[in-house]
């Protein structure tokens, strides 16, 4: 059964990234640090569906991830070779990102939200090793992470961009290890805000202390983002409500099903509008600028969705549908009238 509060929380969090990218608004990032949340829920579901298929699992979620980029890549990719990019077997990145593929000036800038991608590979890749030994060591295997982006952070060391990465998110991938396994349900409450508080307070002190080129925007601070992202998680996982316990709408729905869809087009769509509207004279900075972006951002999102989005049904053996949630009448199928449901719903309240 589908946890339809895990469902809300990734709806708000693509809705935060699309949000934050179109406006550059800081307080965004502190308020909901959307990508950790977006790892823990994918860690919490990568540990079902180990559980659930083994090694096999790996195959299934890449199935999911894929084919949504291999659809960007068939446009993207042409597009920079036609402007300038210059061919070479890295570009087979494109369609498995086990590091960052190669792109020209405009696609390095439109492109470049497939970091998450990256990412979420590797992660998928070391969970069937990752989640027993985290089972065998809960508490140590979450403080690895954070422990070498400390190492990181304290020594001014630059690391691999995916070695940074996973210490940066890796703990938010294993606090959803123990949001599967209930290990965050099991505590007192007390106890989990306690939890909460100790790298909140940590990640506040280092974020004020330590501002980024843009300020306070945890993007620039991964130390603070680590540790303030980790309390967060705590507090929205470990008081998450059983699964079906929760309702959600229509929208939070479509939301889900077409999250991948909607990450990956979102960001060459604002380039896309921001080029545009600088070509032509109009304001792309401020309420005005913010706002008519805005619109035709999420207007284009909704197309691309429309035109794209239908891939994420398909590479997960869904029904195929132009927009989903949509309830299915059969053939054959009577559809009650108002008139002739009335007396059931009499008799159902009293």
């Amino acid at each position: 059964m589908r946890n339809r509060y895990l469902d809300l929380l990734r709806a708000l969090a693509i809705v935060r990234v699309v949000v934050y990218h179109s406006t550059g608004w800081v307080a965004l990032t502190v308020a909901f640090p959307a990508m950790s949340v977006m790892f823990a829920l994918a860690g919490s579901l990568m540990a079902a569906s180990l559980d659930r298929s083994g090694p096999f699992a790996v195959e299934r979620r890449l199935r999911r991830l894929l084919p949504s980029l291999w659809a960007m890549s068939a446009i993207a990719v042409p597009a920079m070779l036609l402007t300038g990019l210059a061919w070479d077997w890295k570009v087979l990145y494109w369609a498995f990102p086990l590091q960052d593929p190669p792109a020209n000036g405009w696609g390095s800038m439109a492109l470049n939200a497939t970091w998450y991608l990256r990412d979420f590979l590797w992660f998928v890749l070391l969970s069937p090793v990752a989640l027993p030994v985290f089972r065998r060591f809960p508490r140590l295997t979450i403080a690895i992470p954070y422990a070498a982006l400390a190492v990181i952070t304290l020594l001014g060391l630059v690391p691999h961009p995916i070695v940074r990465d996973l210490a940066l998110y890796g703990g938010a991938w294993l606090l959803g290890f123990a949001h599967h396994d209930g290990m965050l349900r099991r505590l007192a409450r007390r106890r989990l805000v306690v939890l909460a508080v100790v790298p909140a307070v940590a990640g506040a002190a280092w974020i004020l202390t330590h501002p980024g080129v843009r300020g306070y925007d945890l993007n620039d601070i991964p130390l603070g983002n680590a540790l303030w992202s980790a309390a967060f998680v705590l507090i929205a996982l470990g008081f998450a409500p059983a699964a079906g316990t929760a309702r959600s709408g229509r929208l939070v729905t479509v939301l889900n099903a077409r999250a991948l869809t909607i990450y990956l087009w979102h960001v060459p769509i604002i380039v896309a509008v921001t080029r545009i509207g600088e070509t032509h004279g109009l304001p792309v900075r401020g309420a005005v600028g913010i706002g008519w972006r805005f619109v035709v951002i999420v207007a284009l999102v909704s197309l691309a969705v429309a035109l794209f989005g239908w891939i994420e049904d398909f590479a997960a053996g869904r029904p195929v549908r132009l927009l989903p949630g949509a309830p299915t009448v059969r053939p054959g199928t009577v559809v009650p009238t108002a008139r002739a449901a009335a007396p059931v719903a009499e008799t159902v309240r009293t």
